[in-house]
């Protein structure tokens, strides 16, 4: 993935305006470097320092001017999500009271000069970020933003399953809709069964949601067996128990795996790349629609509904994508599909060239019907709405225009014969007039001789 650009946003964003009452202050760089350049010699002792290490896996830098000023920017941007100061800007609804700053270490990788220490961390992808915690590594691809990154480090450090052992943790969790999520009923944390569903959620931190109750009241709540693991598709009202316990991690491994695409699933900045790259047969189905918006709640509405009713079918991926999310996208997603996002929207695209075709909302003012969107959608699935049938178009228009010009070049051709048929007609008429003129000539000097 290309970060320059985005490394430039948050700059921008971070250090731009820097006036305000205290408290509410947006930090500057302040010259002290907390980025480590790690090398063959120090990575080992560098990474020690640090419960959680952040490392940007980056390519050469060019010797020229620019690549080098590039690159400064792009470190410059390191240098600004872990401050302090920065963080506690960042972030909207986390404080940093109990987490200690040094806990997390940020690093850089160079291709070309660091390529042993590349090899011995695993890194592959170059401009990606790499997240190393708990003997886990995690390639962070989402938007890289300064809030979103940091949020997504919180995830992170948190214990990868929660426990609800309330009715007000319960209520949390029932509200909790847009991830894939889990929630396992155990004796105690001390059930090897437990440990099972601990090691599985490992796998999947942060990704995916773990829950577990070890309450019987909780767990009759939620209609949960001892030893038992329920699945939660986002947006669907009922969960899906997991066959065959108890469970070993691998069983609830493959599971989730082999579960881990929603029927309707929403864009988030954290992984926001993952998502697109998980497509179907080179398509995506994409509905625009901002849920705070009354047009756009009543547009999700009925997609959910949809959603609910074909949960069972593995070819329909639907991804949700709220406008207010990426507002420094809504310009160049207008411009690409040709759409207007300040109401719902929902088409087919394709993810190689962004070729696309968008449901006709006749009726500004209603909203399609839960039927008409499951009749778009089920011929989307069987081919006649396909965004590849402009590209098609596109060459039977290049032929006609090709045709049209052979045409034009034929006329033009028969012009000229024509124009040159005349022009020897007109020589001919010349020549026959001179003829007669000799004529004339000749009769006249007999005529002189007979008078003499």
């Amino acid at each position: 993935m290309k970060w320059g650009w985005v490394f430039v946003g948050v700059l921008l964003s971070l250090g731009s305006l820097c006036w305000g009452e205290k408290g509410l202050e947006i930090p500057e760089y302040d010259g002290k470097d907390r980025v480590h350049d790690l090398t063959n010699k120090n990575y080992k002792s560098v990474m020690k320092q640090y419960d959680v290490m952040v490392i940007y896996y980056h390519a050469a830098v060019g010797a020229d001017h620019m690549s080098k000023k590039q690159f400064e920017m792009e470190e410059l941007a390191l240098e600004l999500l872990t401050s302090p100061a920065a963080l506690t800007y960042q972030l909207a609804a986390q404080v940093l009271d109990d987490l200690d700053d040094e806990d997390i270490g940020f690093g850089l990788v160079d291709e070309k000069k660091d390529i042993a220490v590349a090899k011995k961390l695993g890194l592959e992808e170059v401009d990606s970020i790499y997240i190393f915690a708990d003997d886990e590594i995690i390639e962070y691809d989402g938007q890289l933003a300064a809030d979103t990154l940091v949020e997504f480090l919180y995830d992170v450090i948190e214990e990868p399953i929660e426990i609800i052992d309330n009715e007000r943790e319960l209520n949390g969790f029932h509200n909790l809709d847009e991830d894939v999520k889990l929630v396992g009923y155990f004796k105690s944390e001390k059930s090897p069964h437990f440990i099972e569903y601990d090691d599985a959620a490992e796998e999947f931190h942060p990704f995916v949601k773990f829950f577990v109750t070890f309450d019987s009241k909780i767990a009759k709540k939620l209609k949960l067996k001892l030893n038992e693991v329920h699945f939660y598709e986002p947006f669907m009202e009922e969960p899906v128990p997991i066959p065959g316990r108890p469970y070993t991690e691998a069983e609830l491994v493959d599971y989730i795996e082999e579960h881990d695409r929603p029927t309707l699933r929403k864009l988030e900045p954290h992984s926001m790349y993952e998502t697109w790259e998980d497509d179907i047969d080179g398509q995506h189905i994409v509905a625009f629609a901002e849920e705070d918006d009354p047009d756009g709640f009543e547009f999700l509405e009925i997609l959910k509904e949809v959603a609910r009713e074909n949960t069972e079918n593995p070819d329909l991926s639907i991804i949700w994508i709220d406008p207010d999310d990426f507002p420094l996208l809504v310009p160049y997603w207008e411009k690409t599909f040709g759409i207007d996002l300040s109401s719902p929207q929902i088409g087919v695209v394709d993810v190689e060239d962004a070729d696309s075709v968008w449901m006709d909302m006749d009726d500004e003012e209603e909203m399609p019907t839960a039927e008409e969107l499951d009749e778009w959608i089920e011929d989307v699935l069987a081919g006649k709405i396909d965004p590849d049938d402009d590209d098609d178009d596109d060459d039977d228009d290049d032929d006609d225009d090709d045709e049209d010009d052979d045409d034009e070049d034929d006329e033009d051709e028969d012009d000229d014969e024509d124009d040159d048929d005349e022009d020897d007609e007109d020589d001919e008429d010349d020549d026959e007039d001179d003829e007669d003129d000799d004529d004339d000539d000749d009769d006249d000097d007999d005529d002189d001789d007979d008078d003499e």
